[in-house]
């Protein structure tokens, strides 16, 4: 059976985006291709709508502008513009689902009864996706184990959500080498009835970096270099976003 053809899409608010956000789609790359069975040919950056109302969340254009900074380096990452371009907050699930829908429509536009695809509506997908000739390329959630342990937590996720997510797309969790993320799915029902979409990669390279501690340290005038690329600290300090004072690359 031929490999499956992979985009790994990763939400957030990307507030703002670190080397590690980044790294974690070179992780996940390596990893599924060691395994053999899925080949990523593509990766997606989508930025969550103003409307999540995260506490010290930048507005939309901001976090877009700095991510698209971040990946100027990258030939196989591209931004998503469209869950901020909502007029709300959308579900995990519904963007999954419009990135889905749009590379089937894109690759098989007589499928989907479609005569041309709008270029504004998938201006987002990557260049290998568009160069691809195969069947069918599968949109799956990259994150990280905090996100999947979310999915215990009462009241944040719809079990019909979950299912959507895990069992038509897929997960590939970021873990580090100290958690149990498969004792968590083991005591989920809905997670241990798809576990076969979920595969779990650890991250043997300890790296603690975290957007909420890039944001206190730009808050107390501290180097972040290293941390977050050099471009998105210039563009940081030019709009003085987060607190930033007099900060020096």
């Amino acid at each position: 059976m031929p490999p499956i053809k992979v985009i790994l899409l990763a939400c957030g608010s990307f507030n703002p985006p670190t080397n590690m956000h980044l790294r974690m789609f070179e992780i996940a790359r390596d990893h599924l291709h060691r395994l053999g069975n899925h080949v990523v040919i593509g990766g997606l950056i989508s930025p969550v709508h103003d409307g999540y109302g995260k506490k010290d969340l930048e507005g939309a254009t901001h976090r877009m502008n700095m991510v698209r900074l971040a990946l100027q380096h990258s030939e196989w990452i591209k931004l998503s513009d469209w869950e901020c371009k909502q007029e709300t907050w959308s579900r995990t699930k519904q963007v999954l689902q419009y990135h889905q829908n749009h590379v089937n429509a894109l690759l098989h536009p007589a499928k989907n009864n479609l005569d041309k695809v709008n270029e504004d509506d998938v201006h987002w997908v990557p260049d290998d996706v568009r160069n691809y000739c195969g069947d069918s390329v599968q949109i799956k959630l990259l994150c990280g184990a905090d996100l999947l342990e979310s999915f215990g937590t009462p009241g944040l996720w719809s079990d019909d959500d979950i299912e959507a997510i895990v069992g038509q797309h897929g997960l590939v969790v970021i873990t580090r080498s100290n958690t149990n993320p498969n004792e968590f799915i083991y005591n989920s029902d809905v997670l241990t009835k798809y576990m076969s979409n979920i595969t779990i990669v650890t991250e043997w390279i300890q790296n603690e970096v975290s957007s909420t501690k890039i944001r206190r340290a730009l808050r107390r005038s501290e180097s972040v270099k290293y941390l977050i690329p050099d471009r998105v600290i210039d563009y940081i300090h030019k709009h003085n976003l987060y607190g930033s004072k007099n900060m020096h690359l």
